[in-house]
């Protein structure tokens, strides 16, 4: 009796599909904050908006770098994007490790939002800074989830952004 060799089907991981991968954690990401910030009534503090700006800029970078990573994953554009893509999300990592640093009081942060507010001299003066004076401060922890700090949440998904991206890259050795 012969016996009939069975063909191995293999799910085989592609770069686009890390693309995907990445630009729905960066959408999932920005999403909550912006749900936090709108809904939950938690405005962000300086550091937390500049946190906003790899992502401001990253996603429409894996949106366009999506089509040549489908149309041509032979070629090597849309895997630069991916690199590029990386290094604005190492950048965004850097600061929310820099904002969590200053959260728990390792670091000095911005002095336009930390430290210690100045007393004003008279009551009037004090009630007009009041009106005119709205800060976030960056060294206070407005929302944890689990115990740690927006921060440190934005710092892990902006570290396995950079790693599902540069798998991404390391992909196309196989492609």
């Amino acid at each position: 009796m012969k016996q009939v060799a069975k063909k191995k089907v293999a799910f085989k991981l592609k770069p686009y599909m890390m693309a995907v991968l990445v630009l729905m954690m960066a959408i999932g990401a920005i999403v909550g904050a912006w749900y936090i910030e709108i809904f939950l009534e938690i405005k962000p503090c300086k550091l937390c908006q500049e946190q906003r700006y790899s992502y401001y800029v990253g996603i429409p970078l894996i949106i366009f770098s999506l089509w040549p990573l489908v149309k041509y994953p032979e070629k090597w554009v849309g895997h630069i994007l991916l690199v590029l893509v990386a290094l604005i999300f190492l950048t965004g990592g850097v600061l929310a490790a820099y904002h969590s640093g200053v959260e728990w009081g390792f670091w000095p942060g911005p002095t336009d939002c930390t430290g210690s507010i100045e007393q004003p001299a008279a009551l009037a003066d004090f009630l007009k800074q009041l009106e005119t004076v709205k800060i976030v401060r960056c060294d206070e922890v407005a929302m944890r989830i689990f115990g740690q700090s927006l921060a440190v949440w934005n710092a892990a998904i902006s570290a396995a952004i950079v790693v599902i991206s540069g798998y991404g890259v390391w992909l196309k050795r196989s492609v």
